[in-house]
């Protein structure tokens, strides 16, 4: 293995292990932020204890999230220095915004709302953990834009050998970076509410704090009811921005070898990337592939054959992530509809229970493989049609990536267990008891 291969593989265990915790961090902020809402304007104690129950979660993920998140940072310069170079005047100034503005105020408010319990009348700290929230969202937001500029950029000119910010605006408003925006985020939220929903779950199955745990699963089955279907119905736009801008990428998200009009979706199809076909096809949907990506069941859909095989991302990787992220999707709607049929009778509906506390991984599968659909779905491009993963990569010898790539496996194994064992303990531990 080389060093570009170890790099990426670096990166990628990075990134994904960091996603672990941002997720819950973005959406589990915004929960809270409506429980202490709620508390400061009723007085309800309960409401209280509920926010400092999933107030601890919410600490213990934030913290392993930006421990996490630092390691990304670095790499730009270890691993990625050519791409920093080359790209470092559009892709550093959106990180730089995002660690100046929003992070600053996430990280100043967060000391707040820690040490403000006591300390704050019930709606000064409600407005912290707003403004936490709104941080946290911002922050995304700021990143997304970075993704999306390598996945589309825009608003740039090739200047002295490297890419230079012409346009902030054009970054900032494309298309394709709202897309990314709303997905991505639709898909934290409904990992939250999973999460949510899975805990309580855990209580009332076991009878513990069933009024309490009974208002978290409803705010958490709200939340997830009306992002699984923002998440669904967007998914079709989302769809025809990737036809527009990345034309390899959809032909590999659904196998599609050849170039044809009427372009269809298949129920069940096995790729076979050496051959260049599918082994097995299963419910041909015809003119579904053209109306997703162009809203007209006649359009033309380019198929992999249209580009050299150097060109192509790892159909089989792609295609599997992608089934895999739209099949849960559909999984999650109809999860989220049955809950809200039960809502009102949740303890008398123990397999639905049973069902919610062993989905909690679900989302967390579904959002690696939306991004794996959207990170190896760009390749060969580490910059779509501006410069290759191969040419970014930092002079450094297969050897020295291989060392750190051994040395960050082991460091976020141990992240990992210490995360587990805390969340573990808060979690048995439960609310704190009810003031007499």
């Amino acid at each position: 293995m080389d060093a570009v291969f170890l790099s990426r593989l670096q990166f990628a265990a990075a990134t994904f292990f960091h996603f672990l915790f941002v997720p819950l961090t973005l959406g589990l902020s915004i929960l809270i932020a409506v429980l202490e809402t709620r508390f400061a304007r009723t007085g309800d104690q309960e409401l209280y204890r509920a926010a400092r129950f999933w107030g601890k979660i919410f600490l213990i993920n934030f913290v392993v999230g930006v421990v996490t998140g630092i390691t990304l940072e670095f790499q730009f310069g270890t691993n990625w220095s050519r791409y920093s170079a080359y790209v470092g005047d559009v892709f550093g100034s959106l990180l730089a915004i995002e660690a100046s503005v929003a992070f600053f105020l996430e990280s100043t408010f967060i000391g707040v709302w820690i040490y403000g319990w006591k300390r704050f009348k019930p709606k000064t700290h409600a407005v912290a953990i707003w403004l936490v929230a709104g941080a946290s969202n911002v922050s995304a937001f700021w990143i997304l834009i970075a993704n999306s500029w390598m996945q589309h950029p825009v608003g740039y000119t090739i200047r002295n050998g490297r890419a230079e910010l012409t346009d902030f605006m054009a970054v900032v408003t494309q298309p394709f970076a709202w897309h990314t925006i709303v997905h991505t985020l639709s898909g934290a939220y409904i990992l939250t509410a999973f999460f949510m929903m899975g805990i309580s779950a855990w209580f009332l199955l076991r009878k513990k704090e069933v009024s309490l745990f009974t208002r978290s699963f409803r705010l958490g089955l709200t939340f997830g009811l009306i992002f699984s279907l923002v998440a669904v119905i967007h998914g079709h736009y989302n769809g025809g921005e990737v036809g527009a801008s990345q034309p390899t990428k959809l032909a590999a998200m659904e196998a599609l070898w050849e170039t044809q009009k009427n372009a269809p979706v298949y129920l069940l199809a096995i790729p076979d990337p050496d051959n260049e076909r599918n082994v097995v096809e299963i419910g041909r949907l015809p003119g579904l592939l053209s109306w997703l990506a162009y809203h007209d069941s006649s359009a033309e859909v380019k198929g992999l054959k249209a580009w050299p095989k150097e060109e192509r991302p790892p159909v089989l990787l792609v295609f599997t992530a992608f089934k895999l992220m739209v099949g849960l999707g559909f999984l999650f709607v109809l999860l989220m509809i049955s809950g809200w049929i039960l809502r009102h009778r949740l303890v008398e509906a123990p397999w639905y229970l049973k069902i919610m506390l062993y989905a909690i991984p679900l989302p967390y599968i579904a959002i690696q493989a939306g991004w794996a659909v959207t990170e190896v779905g760009r390749q060969p491009w580490i910059v779509y049609g501006v410069m290759k993963t191969a040419h970014a990569a930092s002079p450094v010898s297969a050897s020295q990536v291989g060392i750190t790539l051994a040395a960050f496996i082991v460091v976020y194994g141990i992240i990992a267990l210490f995360y587990l064992y805390l969340l573990r303990r808060a979690v048995f531990t439960g609310p704190e008891p009810a003031q007499s």
